[in-house]
């Protein structure tokens, strides 16, 4: 290594001067000249010439301490710990250190034991898992997977909304499409696949996931799909696809835009200064936006695969479920883990169930009975107090303790009602109140629930026949009372400040 002073200032030498150097020296008659002409005294720049190397090339390697090994003595012990378990931190075997040798090893000697974990993992640790950059043509492939939004902390309503997204993505292009669900049934995966390949317009030649349940019927066979699956997959002449069991990375390209999409959503989230929206279509709008916005950064690409992909067939399919159940004594069918309530005159009947993503269909004959909304999650349960009020007018004894109790409140008010008639006769109440419940299915839900509320206002005692009257006399629950807020006047402040109203006791004004 070569040090030069020039003008009192002291540097290394670096290759580029040298470059320099000897390029000059084949114009320049001195030797003199051409030194000073890249900023190095006239004797070192001899010493390069006459070496006819870069300093890089003639710099020799630091292979000595320039301080104590405080870790000499451990070594072996942290070597033989890193041997069994590669994963241990070097702040956990600093941890254990100062553990085993008391105040021989302070939290600033961290770093060196990191450098010193670092270089072993380097020379003799464990080899790191590889990944194959793929070639990736125009129109061959798409991705797809559910992805968990919840943590994003979204609201709607100002109530939590707990949800995922079916995500699709053209690995060449990285085009994206999403759709908004909340399990990851085949329901879902029809429902967001054939929503991404409409907006595209066309269909690649082959789809990939991972190993879904909605899509992999046999774990332990690696060529099994659902016959549904296939079904779907055929109407449009998609070629299968999945990943070998834990193996994420060969759906690489949708798992990275998860990352990505939900990062980007996160920061328009910022932007708009608010996670709340009014209802799902505005946060799905919101989405879209986001979403067209991005893919419009890749249409360059997005172009080429257009011209490739083939057409979609002339309509879609239905993404649904069809099942037949049979309605059990409590009037409940029992649906993908799922309770729902049904008329009591089809107890002992068997039912078509046709189960969509969002919603639920019964079916009997050949005719449609109800239309529910889908539960979200399992072991859930809905149930309609007009499904089975008739009973339980009957069996006022069995209200208590029914399992779904908590179903058959149908708002805040008539939980207010129920519990204002346990609180004035607790013996009499479920009858009086299963009542009313009959008084909402037999009339009108939002009258009962209007004239119970007139009674809550007035402060008055809850019954069956104070309730009965009030709808029968069609009066209607006064609007909230607007509150009138006095504009206040600010030139008493001013005032204030002058000493025109202070007192002498308080000291302002006076001097």
């Amino acid at each position: 290594m070569f040090w030069t002073r020039i003008k009192g200032v002291q540097g290394m030498v670096t290759d580029r001067q040298v470059r320099r150097l000897m390029s000059l020296l084949q114009v320049e008659q001195s030797l003199q000249v051409a030194a000073e002409k890249v900023g190095m005294d006239r004797e070192t720049a001899g010493k390069y010439r006459a070496a006819g190397k870069l300093p890089s090339a003639l710099r020799k390697d630091h292979d000595w301490r320039t301080r104590a090994d405080s870790f000499a003595e451990v070594w072996p012990w942290v070597a033989g710990q890193l041997s069994l378990n590669a994963g241990l931190e070097a702040k956990t075997l600093l941890e254990a250190l100062q553990r085993s040798h008391p105040g021989r090893f302070a939290d600033g000697q961290l770093r060196t034991l990191q450098r010193q974990v670092k270089r072993w993992r380097g020379l003799e640790g464990p080899g790191k898992e590889v990944f194959f950059a793929q070639v990736h043509h125009p129109g061959r492939l798409g991705q797809s997977d559910f992805s968990h939004m919840t943590k994003l902390g979204v609201t709607i309503g100002g109530r939590s909304f707990e949800h995922l997204v079916y995500h699709f993505v053209l690995t060449y292009s990285n085009w994206e499409a999403f759709t908004i669900c909340y399990s990851e049934s085949f329901e879902s995966l029809s429902e967001g696949l054939q929503n991404a390949l409409w907006e595209l317009g066309g269909v690649p030649q082959r789809h990939r996931t991972d190993r879904l349940s909605a899509a992999v019927a046999n774990t332990s066979n690696l060529d099994e799909f659902t016959l549904r699956y296939q079904g779907l997959l055929e109407h449009y002449g998609l070629l299968a696809e999945k990943t070998n069991p834990d193996s994420g990375n060969e759906n690489g390209d949708v798992e990275q835009r998860h990352h990505r999409f939900k990062r980007a959503v996160d920061q328009a989230l910022m932007l708009r200064g608010s996670r709340d929206f009014a209802d799902v279509g505005a946060y799905e709008q919101f989405l879209k936006e986001l979403t067209d916005h991005l893919n419009r950064g890749r249409r360059s690409r997005f172009d080429e695969e257009l011209k490739v992909i083939r057409r979609l067939p002339r309509v879609r399919l239905e993404a649904v479920k069809v099942l037949v159940a049979r309605v059990d004594c409590g009037s409940l069918i029992h649906v993908d883990r799922n309770a729902y309530s049904v008329n009591s005159r089809l107890i002992g009947q068997k039912v078509e169930v046709r189960l969509y993503v969002q919603h639920l269909e019964v079916w009997y004959g050949q005719k449609k009975v109800e239309e529910l909304p889908r539960l979200r999650g399992r072991n859930q349960h809905r149930v309609n107090y007009r499904h089975v009020i008739d009973w339980l007018v009957r069996k006022p004894g069995a209200f208590a303790g029914y399992r779904y109790h908590a179903d058959l409140f149908p708002s805040s008010l008539f939980r207010v009602a129920y519990d204002r008639l346990k609180s004035q006769c607790a013996g009499n109440a479920d009858k009086q109140y299963l009542k009313i419940l009959e008084l909402a299915a037999r009339e009108s839900q939002s009258l009962v629930e209007a004239s119970i509320g007139c009674l809550v206002d007035r402060d008055q005692a809850m019954s069956f026949e104070l309730v009965e009257a009030w709808v029968q006399s069609g009066q209607k629950r006064a609007a909230p009372t607007t509150v009138r807020v006095d504009e206040v006047d600010l030139s008493v402040y001013d005032q204030l400040l002058k000493g025109e109203t202070a007192s002498p006791g308080l000291g302002v004004g006076h001097e």
